[in-house]
């Protein structure tokens, strides 16, 4: 388990320079993007950030828009200033729980069977363990979904898939997606919880609605690595793309210099993908020999054994 959570106490020694360009910066952000907060002190929950029935006028939408928009001085301190407040809310959130990470493709579409599959280990990991995913669509937002319905029968989520399953992908509308995801979270009232972390630097692809608490961030470097960094029991690889593989690779960076005690596991789901599609598993393999991370990287064939290496 990854003993990273500690945080170094930052004593006050901000100037009167200082409070002044973080006035600037808010006053900045103020100006074009209304409900931007640099210095709030608790995660996003969907609704704040689907906060009208058209993605379009919502928070979430406006964010990115200014995002990219965006390139004064002013603005780009407000977006430090706001991540940073973000990890902060972040670090108070994960304390006194242990996160298993879900990574995959955003390419799972609601209705495919990897979707289904990620929804299941999201269910199995959520009954011992709180399921992190980067927040997005996908095999992302099947992990959530799964984690929030971990307490409830499995009938209820296959009527969740099937209700999901009416509308795809986000595309061609982000509307009709959100509004399939507000009629299955009516069978899950009382989620267990999970969380996600998203960026608006991938602000084409929407939030899912199904973690119940969002980290949404501006820098995806930042990000990144945070996102590994709060998974301290472990993490499991679904198929997936670039995204997946420079997330397997970072973390094993992690686990490579890691001691004994504080490598997690690394859990890649697919023999076949790993080790032909994209063959990240050997050089995994080859990279964990005779390290401390050697005994805590596996290659299974299905989300039910990834599941029962958590249990």
């Amino acid at each position: 388990m990854r003993s990273t959570r500690s945080r170094t106490v930052v004593v006050e020694s901000r100037t009167d320079t200082d409070r002044q360009w973080q006035s600037r910066a808010g006053e900045a952000a103020a100006a074009h993007l209304a409900g931007l907060d640099i210095t709030r002190s608790t995660l996003y929950s969907p609704a704040d950030l689907y906060d009208r029935d058209d993605y379009a006028a919502s928070f979430d939408a406006r964010a990115y828009v200014w995002a990219r928009a965006a390139c004064g001085p002013a603005e780009a301190l407000a977006e430090v200033l706001h991540d940073q407040a973000i990890d902060t809310a972040l670090a108070a959130w994960v304390r006194d729980r242990d996160l298993v990470g879900v990574m995959g493709g955003h390419a799972a579409d609601r209705g495919t069977t990897a979707y289904a599959d990620a929804a299941r280990l999201g269910r199995l990991l959520g009954a011992r363990h709180v399921v992190a995913t980067g927040g997005g669509p996908g095999a992302m937002e099947a992990a959530n979904l799964g984690g929030r319905m971990a307490g409830l029968p499995e009938e209820a989520l296959l009527d969740a898939l099937g209700r999901l399953g009416v509308v795809p992908s986000f595309r061609p509308s982000i509307d009709a997606w959100v509004r399939a995801a507000r009629d299955a979270l009516e069978l899950s009232p009382s989620p267990r919880p999970s969380l996600g972390v998203p960026t608006w630097h991938y602000g084409h692809e929407p939030p899912n609605l199904f973690a119940t608490a969002v980290a949404k961030y501006f820098r995806n470097a930042l990000r990144e690595a945070i996102l590994l960094q709060v998974c301290d029991a472990g993490i499991v690889f679904l198929p997936g793309a670039g995204g997946t593989v420079q997330e397997i690779f970072q973390d094993a960076c992690e686990n490579y210099y890691a001691t004994d005690e504080s490598v997690a596991p690394m859990v890649l789901v697919g023999r076949t993908y790993w080790t032909q599609t994209l063959p990240a598993w050997p050089l995994l393999q080859a990279l964990a020999r005779g390290r401390a991370m050697e005994g805590h990287v596996h290659l299974v064939d299905t989300v039910d054994e990834a599941a029962t290496l958590f249990a």
